[in-house]
Order: structure tokens, then C-alpha cells, then sequence
């Protein structure tokens, strides 16, 4: 099954995750800073979140610099990731160790965010259940905030797109690792859809405030409000 080896490939690279994010996916650094500006709570908030696909712990632990008093549950499907986010993050985190495609939320969250997880969800129908699902475990006024990788509109755009992602991955590795990896692994793992069916998905599950907060080229940041 696919999902097997997504889970077999995450607790493989777990180690190396970080070094390997950088490597791979432009201004990632900069993405995780967007989402965390625009969390829209006091910095000495209590509020609870949850981090849906956490790998390493990145997000969680750059929002946890920031609110310090944020409550953090963890999810991911591989049991290494978490056990690095754990460490990364530090203090009182909730882990839960689940695929997305029976994931049921435990509680209700203030925030839910998520970081190149969710293009996973096999289709669009996928994506949509599982919104409605984020969408459900919010509190009134809640937030998510996604960074994700997404197709572009048409097929000339998305070639834009793919050129310049290898074009960024050329300065980091090498052409065949580019070719004979990291190509295939996005053919067979990766499920994107284009950014403008993520609005509309959002839309249709109740959020408001839905935007776009930062793009380049076939990665996006975006956000809903309930």
C-alpha cells in the first residue's frame, strides 16, 4: 500500500529529515516563520494546538519559541519523527502515532496546523473529508494554517513549477540523485492538488478568512478561520 511506504520512507529519513527539508524544499525556513506570524494569539496565550503531520517537530517547536504557554499535541505516522519531535520540542507534548486516513481528533484545538503532510490524502475527496474533520475539531474562532506543496492551475504552469523546484534541488544535490530519487519518491508518494482547490475546499467546510499568506511557485501557505 502507499501509505505503508510513506510510513516506511518517514522512518527511514527520520534522522536526517531536517537536513534533507532544506535541501529539497525552497525557503522553508521562511514558510515555517510566515506561519507562525500570523497566528493571531497574545504571546503569553494559553491556547491548545495540534500539529498534523509533525515530522521533526519544526513547526511546533518555532510556535513554542514564540507562545511559550501553548498547549502541543503531535501527530505523525511515523514513530521516529515523533520520538525526534518529542526531544526538539521539549516539555509537555501529547504525542499520537496515526495515519491521517483514520485519524480521529482526541479533543478540540484552538490551532491546527500542518507542514507538507497533507498532500499524502490520496485525492481531493480525501483532502476534503479531512478538512471537514480539522474543521470540526476547532473551537469557535479557531484557526488552521497549512504549508504544503500544490499543483499549478494548468499543465504549462505546473511545468513552471517542476523546473523550478529541480532548478532549487540542483544547487543542493545531485542531478541523479534528483532523477533517480527524489523525483520518483514525489511521483509516487505525492498526491498534490492545485492551490485554488485548497480555497475552495476550505470554503466548503465552513472556514472564513480563508487566504493565500505565501507562495512560491509550487509552495503555499495558507489559512482558514472557524
Amino acid at each position: 500500500m502507499r501509505t505503508d511506504r510513506i510510513k516506511a520512507h518517514f522512518e527511514e529519513e527520520a534522522q536526517n529529515f531536517d537536513t534533507i527539508i532544506k535541501k529539497l524544499i525552497p525557503h522553508y525556513s521562511e514558510m515555517v516563520d510566515v506561519l507562525v506570524s500570523v497566528i493571531p494569539f497574545p504571546k503569553e496565550q494559553v491556547f491548545s494546538m495540534i500539529d498534523l503531520g509533525c515530522g521533526t517537530g519544526t513547526i511546533s517547536k518555532a510556535i513554542k519559541d514564540t507562545f511559550p504557554n501553548a498547549k502541543i499535541t503531535c501527530v505523525d505516522i511515523a514513530e521516529k519523527m515523533l520520538k525526534i519531535a518529542e526531544a526538539k520540542i521539549g516539555g509537555n507534548v501529547k504525542s499520537i502515532q496515526a495515519d491521517f486516513n483514520t485519524f480521529e481528533f482526541p479533543e478540540n484545538y484552538n490551532l491546527a496546523v500542518s507542514s507538507l503532510a497533507l498532500h499524502h490524502l490520496e485525492d481531493d475527496e480525501g483532502k476534503l473529508a479531512f478538512y471537514k474533520k480539522i474543521h470540526n475539531s476547532l473551537i469557535d474562532e479557531g484557526i488552521f494554517i497549512n504549508i504544503d506543496v500544490v499543483l499549478g492551475s494548468n499543465d504549462a504552469i505546473q511545468d513552471v513549477y517542476m523546473n523550478k523546484w529541480k532548478e532549487f534541488m540542483r544547487q543542493n544535490v545531485s542531478e541523479e540523485e534528483i532523477v533517480n530519487k527524489w523525483l520518483p519518491t514525489y511521483y509516487a508518494e505525492d498526491r498534490p492538488a492545485q492551490l485554488v482547490r485548497h480555497i475552495d475546499m476550505l470554503r466548503e467546510c465552513g472556514f472564513s478568512c480563508v487566504d493565500v499568506i505565501y507562495k512560491y511557485f509550487n509552495y503555499a501557505v495558507y489559512m482558514g478561520k472557524k
